[in-house]
């Protein structure tokens, strides 16, 4: 048998093939077995474990789901407030000033105007 990669998660759909094993296997009264690891007691303690990590996760999961919205509305927060900053230095000392240039404006004097191209005469030698 090829050694399990353990590091992907299992589909859904293998997941509810197995648990539908352990329900099927509910029904035979007269399973025993010598294998301690497919014992009825040791897979119900397997299933419940796995319900009881699935659901941490899920916990875990929105309250990440919720830090991450946070932290989204922060980040848009602080940068609206940067925006209104810009706006009030280059009302306050204007587009062409230091102090536009100091919060990462760029100077009204700084810009290029734009220029027309010049239309290349294409010449073909023959």
């Amino acid at each position: 048998m090829p050694t399990q990669d353990t590091t992907r998660r299992l589909s859904p759909q293998v997941i509810n093939q197995d648990i539908d094993s352990l329900h099927g296997l509910q029904t035979i009264s007269t399973y025993n077995t010598s294998r301690s690891d497919a014992s009825a007691a040791n897979l119900q303690q397997a299933y419940q474990a796995m319900l009881t990590q699935q659901q941490a996760e899920t916990e875990k999961l929105t309250l990440y789901r919720a830090a991450a919205d946070a932290a989204r509305l922060a980040e848009w927060e602080f940068h609206n407030a940067i925006l209104a900053m810009k706006e009030a230095v280059r009302g306050q000392y204007g587009s062409d000033s230091d102090q536009a240039q100091a919060v990462g404006l760029k100077k009204k004097s700084d810009r290029k105007r734009p220029t027309r191209k010049k239309l290349v005469a294409a010449t073909t030698s023959t």
